[in-house]
């Protein structure tokens, strides 16, 4: 449920920020930002399913997922195909993202 959580929150997020991307620096219609306001509110919806005790860990290990879907949106929407310094910081990420979600802890 958390990697889908997560999986689902990127793509709300990337989608909602490229609604006001588009708006302000594609002169796309002000209309935009129905649907970017509404993928926001899902993105901050979805965070609270991950399966974490703290806020600030479940955000801090997001951060790892949203790097990777923000590459696969380069590559995806913009057609730029992310290089191998791209995946290696995103690797990095993701691994320091595991760590901070499921590290063990002192009970």
């Amino acid at each position: 449920m958390t990697v889908l959580a997560y999986l689902g929150a990127a793509l709300a997020e990337i989608a909602g920020c490229f609604a006001f991307w588009a708006w302000l620096r594609l002169d796309k219609s002000p209309l935009w930002l129905v649907p970017g306001v509404a993928s926001l509110c899902l993105f901050a919806y979805l965070l609270t399913l991950v399966d974490a005790e703290h806020a600030g860990r479940t955000y801090a290990a997001y951060g790892g997922v949203y790097i990777l879907s923000a590459l696969a949106w380069l590559w995806w929407a913009e057609s730029m195909k992310p290089d191998r310094w791209d995946l290696l910081g995103a690797s990095i990420c993701l691994l320091g993202a595991g760590v901070i979600l499921w590290g063990p802890r002192p009970a």
